[in-house]
């Protein structure tokens, strides 16, 4: 009988391509992957450390297992572990704890999975480190779209964020090599590869090499799949790259541009690379060249010192750009930041209720822009899942779709006509033959 192991994954996609890294790890050796709420003899937890409610969280299901399976072996990773691992050490029952490093190392360092009553650390500093540890989805994870990670770690000196102390400086993945993983998941059937890193958009600055250039040689690989990018600064959004995405099918009209604040003092406060007009411009850059563009952007409110003017700053200046959803993110002290030492804290409440406007904000510009799209045929990507007997999927422009479950064009790129959103604000329509003549909304 096989051992098993039950992996979990809190924060970014970056995390979820590591994850499946590690997953393979253990598929290698023999392991049978279940889920977290099945009794495993090992489980793995990859942790994000953004706010206190990720660390938050990492601890309540560390304790949510154990109640559940006392006998497993508990490892926490992450960034969270390389940031604070004596807290996690202090979590009665976690037996080790990996480092951002360590994390691909793990069967290096532990050679056996034997509980004991104290919990071991294994977590190295991050200063000049090279190693890139390479990570995309693997037979660990059984999405149709594969995560790929091509750059890690941060240079950039934002004073709310920990990331750049999690993972270190930026660096980014041999582009001969990633040029044949990303073959290898077109190989292995992958249909949509999302490339992550801490800072995508800086990809290759240490290897005399670009983003662009990256993309360039990805759409030329032959195959039905497209490209999406998880996320990339307005700084490093070059008219180039809107270019490409503009011009060529395989790349997503999908783009994720965080903000953080519409207000230049908050802005300026937070150390952004970039100013509230060059945001602007990027975003109606990118809305006027790429057709049908869907663009999300991140935002941070109640930063300290964001007083009620600030954060009016910021929902007008959203309101008006063609935005078509935001990911909200309530401030949190990150210890360590330059941001705790701010002064005019603004109260938990506060930021609550900011939170909760820009979210409704959020679900308005959502529906607009999908009301917008209704009528026209796009690239949808089905998952393998059935819901009370039907499956979802991703337009091109990440808009949320259902229709009746079909084997056949499960992770499949299909053209899909919109005609209606429902009551959970996923679109429905239908599945159109290919030499239809309605306007196709792809990248």
């Amino acid at each position: 009988m096989s051992n098993t192991v039950a992996l979990h994954t809190l924060g970014c996609k970056l995390n979820f391509s590591e994850t499946s890294a590690i997953g393979k790890q253990f598929l290698n050796r023999g392991f049978d992957i279940v889920d977290i709420k099945d009794n495993a003899d090992v489980y793995v937890f990859n942790t994000c450390t953004v706010t206190e409610n990720a660390e938050k969280e990492c601890r309540q299901l560390v304790r949510r297992v154990l109640r559940n399976n006392p006998d497993g072996f508990i490892i926490v990773t992450g960034c969270y572990a390389q940031l604070r691992p004596e807290e996690i050490t202090g979590i009665d029952g976690v037996d080790a704890v990996l480092g951002s490093n360590e994390k691909f190392q793990l069967f290096n360092i532990l050679d056996n999975f034997e509980k004991n009553d104290l919990a071991c650390s294994y977590v190295g500093s991050l200063e000049d480190v090279n190693d890139f540890g390479e990570a995309h989805s693997t037979d660990a994870d059984s999405r149709t779209r594969a995560y790929f990670k091509i750059q890690d770690g941060c240079d950039y000196k934002c004073s709310f964020c920990t990331i750049p102390f999690a993972r270190g400086g930026s660096r980014s993945m041999d582009s001969t090599n990633a040029l044949k993983e990303f073959n290898n998941l077109i190989e292995n059937g992958y249909k949509e590869i999302i490339l992550t890193g801490v800072n995508v958009g800086d990809y290759g600055r240490s290897i005399d090499s670009n983003l662009y250039d990256l993309l360039s040689e990805f759409v030329k690989v032959e195959g039905d799949f497209r490209i999406r990018i998880s996320s990339i600064e307005p700084n490093l959004l070059s008219n180039e790259i809107i270019d490409l995405i503009a011009d060529n099918k395989k790349i997503c009209n999908h783009l994720h541009i965080p903000l953080q604040s519409g207000s230049p003092s908050i802005l300026k406060a937070m150390q952004r690379r970039y100013s509230v007009e060059e945001y602007e411009d990027v975003i109606l850059k990118a809305s006027n060249k790429i057709n049908g563009l869907g663009i999300g952007a991140d935002v941070i409110v109640g930063f300290p010192g964001e007083s009620d003017s600030h954060f009016l700053e910021t929902h007008n200046f959203l309101k008006d750009l063609p935005i078509s959803y935001l990911h909200v993110f309530k401030y949190s002290e990150r210890p360590g930041t330059k941001a705790v030492t701010i002064n005019n804290i603004v109260d938990y409440s506060e930021r609550k209720r900011r939170n909760k406007i820009l979210r409704i904000l959020s679900e308005k510009k959502r529906h607009e822009f999908y009301t917008g799209m209704l009528g026209k045929v796009h690239q949808v990507l089905f998952e393998n899942q059935s819901f009370d007997g039907k499956m979802k999927g991703f337009t091109s422009n990440y808009i949320r779709t259902i229709t009746g479950y079909n084997p056949n064009i499960v992770n499949e790129l299909s053209e899909f006509e919109l005609d209606a959103i429902d009551e959970r604000g996923l679109c429905t329509g239908n599945i159109r033959d290919t030499k239809n003549s309605i306007e196709l909304i792809s990248s």
